[in-house]
């Protein structure tokens, strides 16, 4: 449905081997690639095809199909030009005149040959006919009878006979040449509808072992295709430092904060370490998967709130920066339990330990992730929540049935009409494809990246196919999950503080207003400007032995 999705999928899975796959949140990027490299297969044999008729035309017509080209440039120009960064009134112009003006263009030469075939067969063909100038003079001569008539027979004859044959033929070809480049691209989207409609379809498409793009393809396929199903729904996330999130989303509302641990005065404080809190925090949350009571079982199992499905996991983020090979990320269970038992303790710059909490809404086409990490430093407790959200696919995706069931139950009059309207821009689009199939042979030929040294994701699969738009519903629901959640996580922190014997009143005044996306400010004196686009000027000097302590200013800002 979308090449430049297409090629993207395959650069970052298949042509740079040394890339980690980025979390597959929802889908499975192995499966994608999988379709996407037999896609790509399908349409360089379409490709391929297309360019062969014009290749085979070009000599049959001695060279009047290429008259074919000028007006399809113009076209091509035309939409070029509709989105080239000038003015959008001259850009519309521009495009209005370039694509009329070959259409016109194309319209005309398609009448003149029509005019010249026709002519020619019933003997009418005069000297002033577009293409009588392909004739040689004796078989003008001959053929309109200059003097002679018709009762000229001779040697001349039959040449002139088989100069005006040719010269038919040629024209013939020509005319001949844009249906059948259009019966290919309707038998390509023809076939494509198919494989969306069977292939693809909600009944066959959980079976793996029968989807012939899993099995049609080599061994270099099958490595990195397992390579990415171990990678990708691993809770080992091997991250670039500049994009540690890739895969997970937008970021929604980021916030952090920061409080004393002080003690109670009515008990002496324990020791609170940071896996002591998330093992607080997580039964709260999975809490939120029961329904509310209702009248009566089978109500309370009625519901289908996605909050049910909720996963919650550990996660540790590593560096992909100093492995030796891709092969050696510790995705082995023991080595990531060694990993995840030092994390959670160390805080540590570059590997770090989250608590994701996933929510898949929308059947997977909004998915809500709230990475949640706690650190213990110094009296100081440190709460960091990252949201992320991947909003809804491309709306070409989720449209994809819908066209393929159109296409297959349109009457064949409207899938000539659709197929002759995009056979002008078959060529380009045939030479294109060709042309990024060989530059991927290229690369995977003379790049080296099976030899590089591993990199994080440099792109997620998921994130590629998403258009960054949601719904009014689909806002609202991810708002409820993420308010919900953090509810559930702050309460957590209070009471793993309370039961440690800390105070709390602290942490459950900022968290109020920190969680909802403000600022706490401890303490104000002097004016306070809440709002946009405030002036606050202070003219008062500070008293004479007035202190400030700039230590002692805590917050989030």
């Amino acid at each position: 449905m979308d090449d430049a999705f297409r090629d993207a999928v395959i650069n970052e899975l298949y042509v740079h081997e040394e890339r980690f796959a980025a979390p597959s949140l929802g889908i499975d990027a192995a499966r994608v690639l999988a379709h996407a490299l037999r896609a790509r297969r399908l349409q360089l044999g379409w490709a391929a095809g297309i360019l062969l008729l014009w290749i085979v035309a070009l000599p049959l017509t001695s060279g009047l199909a290429a008259l074919y080209l000028f007006p399809i440039i113009l076209m091509a120009l035309g939409r070029v030009v509709r989105r080239a960064p000038i003015p959008q009134a001259a850009a519309r112009f521009l495009s209005f005149a370039l694509r009329w003006y070959g259409r016109l263009t194309l319209a005309l030469f398609v009448l003149s040959l029509l005019v010249t075939a026709f002519g020619a067969s019933i003997g009418i063909l005069a000297v002033g006919w577009p293409f009588s100038s392909l004739l040689s003079d004796d078989t003008s001569g001959s053929f309109y009878g200059s003097g002679a008539g018709y009762s000229s027979y001779g040697s001349g004859l039959g040449t002139s006979y088989g100069a005006v044959s040719g010269v038919l033929s040629a024209v013939w070809v020509a005319l001949l040449l844009p249906l059948a480049v259009a019966v290919l691209v309707g038998l390509q989207r023809g076939q494509f509808a198919r494989v969306l409609a069977r292939e693809l379809s909600r009944e066959r498409f959980p079976d793996v072992m029968a989807d012939p793009a899993e099995r049609s393809e080599g061994y270099r396929f099958r490595r990195l295709r397992d390579r990415v199903r171990i990678e990708q729904h691993g809770p080992l996330v091997m991250y670039r430092a500049a994009d540690p999130f890739c895969g997970a989303g937008y970021p929604y509302k980021t916030w952090s904060l920061s409080v004393e641990l002080n003690p109670r005065a009515d008990r002496e404080a324990e020791p609170l370490d940071n896996g002591a809190i998330l093992a607080r925090i997580v039964p709260l949350v999975a809490a939120l998967r029961v329904p509310s009571p209702h009248g009566s079982p089978a109500v309370a199992a009625a519901v289908r709130d996605r909050l049910r499905a909720m996963e919650i996991d550990e996660c540790v983020f590593l560096p992909a920066e100093g492995l030796p090979s891709r092969e050696a990320a510790p995705y082995a269970p023991a080595a990531f339990e060694e990993h995840r038992v030092r994390a959670v303790e160390e805080g540590g710059e570059t590997r770090r330990h989250f608590l994701r909490i996933r929510v898949g809404g929308w059947n997977e086409g909004v998915v809500t992730t709230i990475f949640v990490r706690v650190h213990t430093q110094g009296g100081m407790l440190m709460l960091e929540v990252a949201p992320h959200v991947l909003w809804p696919l491309r709306q070409l995706f989720q449209d994809a049935d819908r066209i393929a069931h159109q296409y297959r139950h349109h009457h064949h009059f409207g899938k000539t009409v659709w197929a002759l309207a995009r056979t002008p821009r078959s060529v380009g689009h045939a030479l294109g494809t060709l042309v990024s199939g060989l530059w991927s042979a290229w690369r995977l030929a003379t790049a080296g990246h099976g030899a590089a040294l591993p990199e994080g994701p440099g792109a997620s699969v998921r994130e590629l196919g998403s258009y960054g738009e949601s719904s009014l519903f689909q806002d609202m629901d991810v708002a409820r999950y993420l308010k919900t959640i953090q509810q559930r996580v702050a309460a957590g922190v209070t009471t793993a503080l309370h039961e440690a014997g800390y105070q709390t009143d602290e942490f459950e005044q900022r968290i109020v207003h920190v969680a909802e996306g403000g600022v706490y400010v401890e303490s104000a004196q002097g004016a306070v400007g809440i709002g946009d686009h405030n002036t606050i000027t202070h003219h008062s000097t500070p008293r004479r032995g007035a202190e400030t302590k700039g230590s002692a200013k805590r917050g989030n800002g």
